[in-house]
């Protein structure tokens, strides 16, 4: 019962809290975007921010507390647990977002391929986002910093993400590298699985055109095949036309 009732929970609450990290999208951003915002829409974005991570610490909360067995969800939800005291760190605080990317990951096992590859790519935009605004956060205004805007802090988070790394802009603040440690890791995974699932596709599309190909190949075969019996057929019936057999005679009295 403790378990279904968890579940329930689950259910009901992955939309409002996937909102709630959308919200923190808005008030995390905003006063990155802005430098110049007012006081009072600052402190508001504040107070929104904290709030919201709350409502994320209760939701974890509450789920341990529906758990059957307390002990085996803390191991297999640590991460949820490390998020939850991040704000200790200010850029990272971006980080709470992935709780409600978590909230997601527990219905992805009933999701087709196709799906899974579009969530994992929203995410990796998702990711990328609001690391640049991390970034940025971190680093502008500190001495030697190359990311003063946000289009840089975009252009540099897709080329850490995509490993591609051009060197052109790089963090200088321990907490933008941090940023940029995270990046690089999950970049691996998140992007080897896109690509993979795009090359798993066009696999798919090529075996799926080439058995149709066969499948063409094959009633033609056996449409040609029914052609030469009736053309047999045919061939038959004239010459039984053009040379008919002798009557049978008749039986002897």
């Amino acid at each position: 019962m403790t378990e279904e009732r968890l579940a329930a929970w689950e259910r009901t609450t992955a939309v409002p809290l996937t909102l709630l990290s959308l919200l923190f999208i808005a008030v995390y951003a905003a006063p990155i975007l802005d430098p110049g915002l007012p006081a009072g829409w600052r402190h508001a974005c504040a107070v929104t921010n904290v709030v919201v991570w709350l409502l994320f610490g209760a939701d974890y909360a509450i789920r341990l507390v529906l758990a059957r067995d307390r002990r085996r969800f803390a191991r297999t939800h640590w991460f949820d647990a490390v998020i939850l005291v991040l704000p200790v760190l200010r850029p990272v605080r971006a980080l709470r977002l992935l709780t409600a990317l978590r909230i997601l990951n527990r219905r992805t096992e009933v999701l087709t391929r196709g799906k899974l590859a579009l969530y994992v790519g929203a995410t990796t935009v998702l990711i990328v986002a609001v690391a640049a605004l991390a970034a940025l956060d971190a680093e502008r205004g500190h001495p030697g910093s190359t990311i003063e805007t946000y289009p840089d802090a975009l252009w540099w988070a897709v080329v850490t993400i995509t490993t591609v790394g051009y060197g052109d802009l790089a963090p200088v603040t321990a907490e933008g590298r941090l940023v940029a440690l995270a990046m690089m890791i999950g970049g691996i995974g998140l992007i080897g699985f896109v690509t993979g699932s795009l090359a798993t596709w066009i696999v798919d599309r090529i075996g799926a055109d080439e058995q149709e190909h066969e499948a063409t190949h094959r009633d033609i075969a056996g449409l040609l095949a029914e052609i030469r019996e009736l053309r047999a057929d045919v061939a038959a019936l004239r010459a039984e036309v053009r040379n008919p057999a002798p009557d049978r005679p008749g039986p002897t009295t």
